[in-house]
């Protein structure tokens, strides 16, 4: 079995390369959707926000109000705050979900798509978690993939992506930095990863090196072998 984290900042084009290793055979779980699943109301962690931000945070559906909640983390200075609640149950649903993949298929390779892996790891040793799951991001994970891309085009998929009217272009982008700012930057992850894909924009090329990274994790299973870039 290996277990594997697929990584990249904001825009970066880490979901098209996960979808594509789920094609080529890979099991791949995005930690968006788990902490979206856990942030529902009735999960622990929705009663556990509510009570750290306040009631101004759930919107008259009875659903966290994200974008509200999104103003106190990265603009109100308090993301490590909403962190410490929301990552330890992601990590522990994601520990949940390898388990039950490898119970399936002891080769397999799990894949957890997730901006945050480094950024978990950072935010641990900050609350001065020194011995923990969350601090060590080597004892939940085998092998490290970060996407990259220029911070330019990261905010141009953002931005893309939201399909907004162009009034609101200006505050999106803001958005995109702000949230890229809070990230590790891109040559930090590259010094410790294991493989590296440049995501520039062309499909044909970065399939190209999916494949190629999926006949490696295919054949590493679970050993620990020297890593190598992509680029």
């Amino acid at each position: 079995m290996l277990r594997v984290g697929l990584t990249g900042g904001l825009g970066s084009g880490k979901s098209t390369v996960g979808a594509y290793l789920r094609e080529l055979g890979a099991d791949v779980i995005e930690a968006d959707e788990m902490g979206r699943a856990l942030m529902e109301p009735g999960q622990p962690v929705f009663a556990q926000i509510v009570r750290a931000f306040g009631p101004a945070v759930v919107g008259p559906d009875g659903l966290l109000n994200r974008s509200q909640l999104a103003e106190l983390a990265f603009r109100g200075g308090r993301l490590q705050e909403l962190n410490a609640i929301v990552h330890p149950a992601v990590i522990a649903q994601q520990r949940t979900w390898m388990s039950g993949v490898f119970k399936r298929n002891p080769a397999a390779v799990a894949i957890v798509v997730t901006a945050l892996i480094f950024e978990v790891e950072r935010d641990a040793l900050a609350r001065g978690e020194s011995e923990t799951v969350l601090s060590d991001w080597r004892r939940r994970i085998d092998r490290v993939v970060v996407v990259t891309a220029p911070d330019d085009i990261k905010i141009a998929r953002y931005v893309a992506r939201l399909g907004l009217e162009a009034q609101a272009l200006t505050h999106a982008e803001a958005d995109a930095r702000s949230r890229l700012a809070h990230q590790i930057p891109d040559a930090i992850k590259i010094a410790r990863a294991d493989y590296v894909l440049e995501n520039d924009g062309d499909k044909m090329a970065l399939r190209k090196k999916v494949e190629e990274l999926w006949q490696r994790l295919s054949a590493e299973s679970n050993q620990r072998t020297g890593g190598g870039s992509l680029e």
